[in-house]
C-alpha cells in the first residue's frame, strides 16, 4: 500500500485542496440553503476520499496494478552490499515477488574505506568482491523462482540507485543493511535520503549476519 503523503509537496496539495472546499461549502451555505452546503460537503468528502484510497492503492486497470514499466510486469530494486546474501533479505524478495509476474535487479556497491582508494588498486578489488557476493545471491534469488539480474553500482549507494533507475522502471526499491549499531549506510542516512529523493516506496530490511550464522550452527 502506498502513502498518499509521500512528500511534503503532496501534504501541501492536499491542505490547499481542503482549504478551497471548505471555503466553498461556506461559500455555498451562505448564498443558497444550509441543506445545499451539507450535500456539497459530503459530496466533497466523498471525493476526498476516493481519491485518497486510489492513491494509497496504485492505479488499477482492469483488476491488475499498473507498473512502471507499462507492462504488468513488478519490477524490485534491490540494493545491498554485504548483507546482499542474508536470509532476512531473501526472504522480503520472495514475498514480495510470491503471486506476480517480477523482475528483481541487485545493486551492489563496489565500496572502497576511503577517497584515495578511488584512485588505488583497491576499487578493483571493491568491485571484484561485490561482483562475487552479487553473483551468489543472485544464485539464491533464481532458485526461488524469481527472475533476477545483478549489477555492481557505485560506491555510493544513493548514486547507484539514481543510476539502475535511469534504465530500469522500478515499482520499489528494497535497501538491505546491517543492524543500526554497525551499519554506516544508517549512520549516514541512506534510507532516509533515498525516501526523501525518490517517488517510490522504500522498504528497508535490516540483515543480522552474525545472528543468522549462528542460527545456522545451532541448527547443525
Amino acid at each position: 500500500m502506498h502513502n498518499p503523503l509521500r512528500s511534503e509537496a503532496d501534504a501541501f496539495r492536499w491542505i490547499v485542496l481542503i482549504g478551497i472546499g471548505c471555503a466553498s461549502v461556506v461559500a455555498l451555505t451562505l448564498l443558497t440553503r444550509p441543506a445545499i452546503g451539507v450535500a456539497w460537503a459530503a459530496a466533497l468528502i466523498g471525493f476526498g476520499v476516493g481519491i485518497a484510497w486510489r492513491s494509497s492503492r496504485g492505479s488499477l486497470r482492469n483488476n491488475v496494478r499498473l507498473t512502471q514499466g507499462g507492462d504488468g510486469r513488478r519490477r524490485l530494486l534491490v540494493v545491498a552490499n554485504q548483507t546482499v546474501g542474508g536470509r532476512a533479505l531473501l526472504r522480503e524478495i520472495e514475498n514480495r515477488s510470491r503471486g506476480a509476474d517480477t523482475e528483481v535487479l541487485l545493486i551492489t556497491p563496489a565500496l572502497v574505506g576511503s577517497r584515495a582508494a578511488h584512485w588505488s588498486s583497491d576499487v578493483d578489488e571493491a568491485t571484484e568482491l561485490a561482483r562475487q557476493r552479487m553473483e551468489l545471491s543472485l544464485q539464491s534469488i533464481q532458485e526461488t523462482g524469481v527472475r533476477a539480474r545483478g549489477k555492481v553500482g557505485d560506491s555510493e549507494p544513493n548514486v547507484a540507485i539514481e543510476d539502475a533507475l535511469g534504465d530500469f522502471p522500478a515499482d520499489e526499491i528494497i535497501i538491505s543493511t546491517h543492524p543500526a549499531d554497525r551499519s554506516r549506510w544508517l549512520e549516514v542516512g541512506v534510507v532516509e535520503r533515498a525516501r526523501e529523493e525518490i517517488e517510490l516506496p522504500v522498504t528497508h530490511v535490516v540483515v543480522d549476519l552474525d545472528a543468522e550464522s549462528q542460527a545456522r550452527v545451532h541448527s547443525a
